[in-house]
C-alpha cells in the first residue's frame, strides 16, 4: 500500500515557517524580545521536522521532503550532510562507538589522551546538563565545521553540493531578515544559540554506552517540550521503528510500556526535570568511551599518527 501524505507534519511545518515568518515581519516591530523567542521556537521545531523528514516523512518522495524544510532556520548544518551523519548515527550496533557513531559525545582514550588540559576540561563541563545547554550548541558547531571543512578540502563524496545547495538556500533567509530588520548578529546570538540549545536539551542523554544496543537509547516518559522534540523524548521507540511518524510515538510506547522500558534495560527517566536535577553540574557521562578504542593501535612504520576525531554535535 502507497503511504499517503502525512498531514499533521505537513500543517506542523506550513505552521513553523509561518509563525517564523509572522514574528520577524510582524511581531519584530512591537515586541523585538517576544518576537525572537517565538522565532528561536520555531527553529528548534525546525530542526526537529529536519529530523523527521530525512526518516522520510510527510511524502514518500526524497526531494519533497527535503524541499518542503530546505530553508535552513538554524542556519549552521545542511540538510544532506546531516541526513548522511544521522542515517549513519542510525545502525545501533555502533551506537555511543565514538569511531563509528557520528552523534557520539564520547572519546576513545587515545583522542582524550592527545587533547589539551583545557579541552578536556571542557568537555567534561559539556557533559553536565548545564554545560551542554550552554556550551553544546558551540562546541558543536564548532567541531562539525571544522570536519566539513577537511571534507570540502579532500573532495568527499557529496559534500561539497550539499553545501552548495545549503548556502543557496542561505540566501533568501538572509534576504528576510534584512526585510525584517534583524542584524544577521542578533538573529545568531538571540534566536540560533537559543534554538539548538532547546534541542540540547533532547540529545543530552538519548544515548549512553550499554552492552545491549537496545540499552543505550534512553526514554523519558513526561515532558511540556514532547511537542518541540516530535516525541523523540521516546527515542528507544524512534529508534526500533524509524519509519513511525512523530505523532505515532505515543501510542506506540504506551501500547507496550513494559516492553520498551525491558528492551532499553530500564534507561527511563519520568521527565527531563529529573534528569537536571540529577545531572545539571554533575556529568552524566565520561568523556573517554568506558569501553570502546581504550588502545590505539599502533600506527604504520614512517607514517604520521592519525589526527583526532573532532567534536561532534547534535542536531534533530
Amino acid at each position: 500500500m502507497v503511504r499517503r501524505i502525512e498531514w499533521p507534519t505537513l500543517a506542523l511545518i506550513v505552521a513553523c515557517y509561518g509563525l517564523w515568518a509572522a514574528s520577524g515581519a510582524l511581531l519584530w516591530q512591537v515586541a523585538p524580545v517576544a518576537a525572537l523567542a517565538l522565532m528561536a521556537l520555531m527553529s528548534a521545531l525546525h530542526s526537529s521536522l529536519v529530523h523527521e523528514n530525512l526518516h522520510g516523512h510527510p511524502t514518500r518522495h526524497r526531494l519533497v521532503n527535503e524541499t518542503l524544510v530546505t530553508l535552513p532556520l538554524s542556519l549552521i548544518y545542511p540538510y544532506r550532510r546531516y541526513r548522511a551523519t544521522h542515517l549513519a548515527h542510525h545502525h545501533d550496533e555502533r551506537l555511543t562507538d565514538p569511531l563509528e557513531d557520528p552523534e557520539s559525545y564520547y572519546r576513545a582514550r587515545w583522542q582524550h589522551d592527545r587533547m589539551p588540559r583545557w579541552l578536556r576540561h571542557v568537555l567534561l563541563v559539556n557533559n553536565t546538563m548545564i554545560g551542554r545547554i550552554v556550551l553544546g550548541p558551540v562546541l558543536g558547531a564548532a567541531g562539525f565545521l571544522a570536519q566539513e571543512a577537511r571534507l570540502v578540502a579532500m573532495g568527499a563524496r557529496g559534500v561539497r553540493p550539499a553545501w552548495a545547495l545549503h548556502l543557496a538556500s542561505l540566501l533568501p533567509l538572509v534576504a528576510l531578515l534584512w526585510f525584517f530588520g534583524i542584524p544577521l548578529w542578533l538573529y545568531v546570538l538571540a534566536v540560533v544559540w537559543p534554538s539548538l540549545s532547546l534541542i540540547s536539551i533532547r540529545t543530552y542523554a538519548e544515548h549512553r554506552w550499554h552492552d545491549a544496543p537496545e540499552g543505550r537509547t534512553i526514554i523519558v516518559e513526561r515532558s511540556p517540550l514532547a511537542w518541540l522534540f516530535l516525541n523523540n523524548n521516546l527515542h528507544i521507540v524512534h529508534h526500533q521503528v524509524p519509519s513511525a511518524p512523530w505523532y505515532a510515538l505515543p501510542r506506540l510506547y504506551a501500547e507496550q510500556r513494559a516492553h520498551w522500558q525491558t528492551l532499553n534495560r530500564g534507561y527511563v527517566y519520568p521527565s527531563y526535570w529529573h534528569l537536571f536535577r540529577a545531572h545539571a553540574l554533575h556529568p552524566k557521562e565520561p568523556v573517554v568511551h568506558p569501553v570502546l578504542h581504550q588502545v590505539p593501535a599502533p600506527p604504520p612504520p614512517d607514517t604520521e599518527p592519525p589526527n583526532p576525531t573532532p567534536m561532534r554535535g547534535q542536531t534533530a
